[in-house]
């Protein structure tokens, strides 16, 4: 790598990653310009006055689609102590509806990870969430590289399934009291990619897009949604440019002036 990073013929670097080898990159680079698309810990709010079933609907998919490995995968989800039960159980009745393991069955939601061993990690990640006090709701059984899509409430801030990125088909449940309390949950992460938000209240709706930090704020869908013609990336460990058509053609090009 430090071949490549190093070499003066090298205008631009551009990498997707881990947040850990994405910044060791920067760290090395001279002059040339260092574009990043790190990883994250994404985080959901569900508001009070939220459509329940439109939420559950799409964190199921935002969180186990691709087996959850999306750098905006739903992780973290933060729903109002007011709907929190009715929420609670209506994602896991439909979470129970989920099927996985065989990637080549049209109807399946979750497949295999990347390797065995990634899967191996991520169940001993949410073993420690359970050693912690953590209540697994559902999930948390592996078979090879498959592991089941997994709900966990009440994580502990400091276990790994809650500030690090999984990477994988889990997702953790807390409540909130205060909406602000929720976009400070969300803010505590040393990520900032995307965040979700479901909820119909126009002050919290902008309260959150002037408070969550992070690149993208999307209203009433799971953070993993995406499109190219959006400007995508993120802000503090998950990354420091954009991407999208036009703003990568922006990021990779260098701007003249003509003067007469």
């Amino acid at each position: 790598m430090d071949k490549y990073v190093s070499d003066p013929r090298i205008n631009m670097i551009s990498f997707t990653g881990s947040s850990d080898i994405g910044w060791e990159i920067k760290r090395k680079a001279d002059r040339q310009r260092v574009s990043l698309e790190l990883g994250g810990n994404a985080g959901v709010i569900v508001d009070q006055d939220a459509d329940i079933s439109t939420a559950v609907s799409k964190i199921i998919i935002g969180g186990f689609s691709q087996a959850g490995q999306s750098c905006i995968s739903v992780q973290r989800v933060y729903i109002h102590e007011k709907i929190y039960d009715t929420f609670k159980h209506k994602l896991l009745d439909e979470v129970k509806k989920v099927k996985f393991g065989n990637p080549f069955d049209d109807d399946a939601l979750s497949g295999p990870m990347i390797t065995e061993a990634e899967a191996k990690r991520a169940e001993s990640w949410i073993e420690e969430a359970r050693q912690e006090g953590s209540k697994i709701l559902f999930g948390g059984t592996r078979e090879g590289a498959v592991l089941a899509p997994t709900v966990i409430e009440n994580a502990l801030n400091y276990t790994k399934v809650k500030c690090n990125e999984v990477f994988a088909p889990v997702i953790t449940l807390d409540k909130f009291t205060t909406f602000a309390e929720a976009v400070s949950n969300i803010n505590n992460s040393k990520f900032g990619l995307q965040a979700g938000v479901f909820t119909n209240d126009i002050r919290n709706i902008m309260y959150a897009y002037n408070n969550i930090e992070t690149g993208g704020v999307i209203i009433n869908e799971a953070s993993a949604y995406r499109m190219d013609s959006m400007p995508y990336g993120g802000v503090k460990d998950s990354g420091n440019t954009r991407e999208g058509v036009k703003y990568a053609m922006r990021e990779m090009t260098e701007e003249k002036i003509l003067v007469i």
